[in-house]
């Protein structure tokens, strides 16, 4: 089992991180890939905007660990709603106190505009004789990238300084890419080497933030191996007529859940 959790997880906490008491506060920030969408049953007294559902990752470790949970998480967030207002939403680190003694960040797609970009790629390959009703989307730019890395290194620090008791625990994202395209991943191989390309870099970024930051990362994308799209079980799905489509399912969700149980006990 250790060696298993090892592999996900790249650990640069604190050398001696405390331990997490039942009645421990917990802070859970991020886009819709924390917060669930239609995986479940909304969220009550949350924002009906930001899509948070009753069995996100975020619930299912605070109901096992038995945490008190502030989710912060909202459907469209990038790494500036993390750190400032957004619209009438107050910056996601506003949500952190001294007190707080677990943080985990899932963010860093919409800055890409992942989700976006895979939704626009659908429709690139002509069917059917058709013409394509839109031209591939643009990769992310050098500026893009450069900003999502400067922001998440600013949430890390802005973690530690509003709550220097906190383990801070950055999740990437679920990847729903196959190796091959199939119905619900319909993407000519141009297509799909693009999409995997920004799936890939995006890890990257967010890992090497969170070597830099001395977090922990837990590389959800890892899990997601035998379980994308295309499989009899995703964690993730592309096209979808019944969940969102390109986002995590519940399984997916309750993977990360379980992941992070076991980090954190290991952890402690």
């Amino acid at each position: 089992m250790r060696g298993a959790v090892a592999l996900l997880a790249l650990a640069a906490a604190p050398a001696s991180p405390a331990a997490l008491p039942p009645g421990s506060s917990y802070v859970a920030l991020g886009s819709s890939y924390a917060a669930g969408a239609r995986i479940g049953a909304p969220a009550p007294a949350t924002p009906v905007r930001c899509g948070q559902t009753v069995n996100n990752y975020p619930r299912l470790v605070a109901a096992r660990l038995h945490l008190e949970l502030v989710d912060a998480s909202c459907g469209g967030a990038t790494t500036e709603h993390l750190l400032r207002a957004w619209d009438e939403l107050p910056a996601q680190l506003d949500h952190l106190t001294p007190a707080t003694r677990l943080v985990t960040v899932t963010i860093g797609g919409n800055d890409v505009h992942l989700v976006g970009d895979l939704a626009r790629a659908e429709c690139a390959p002509a069917r059917d004789f058709a013409p394509p009703r839109c031209g591939p989307p643009p990769a992310p730019t050098a500026a893009e990238w450069t900003r999502l890395e400067r922001n998440l290194a600013e949430v890390a620090r802005e973690v530690r300084r509003r709550a220097p008791r906190a383990r801070l625990v950055f999740v990437d994202y679920l990847d729903m890419l196959p190796a091959r395209p199939c119905a619900s991943v319909p993407y000519d191989a141009a297509g799909l080497a693009g999409a995997h390309a920004t799936v890939r870099r995006l890890a990257r970024v967010t890992a090497a933030v969170a070597r830099r930051e001395r977090a922990t990362l837990l590389r959800a994308g890892a899990l997601s191996r035998g379980h994308d799209s295309c499989s009899a079980e995703p964690y993730a799905v592309g096209r979808s007529d019944t969940g969102a489509s390109w986002h995590p399912t519940a399984a997916g969700h309750a993977a990360i859940a379980a992941a992070l149980v076991r980090l954190l006990g290991e952890a402690g």
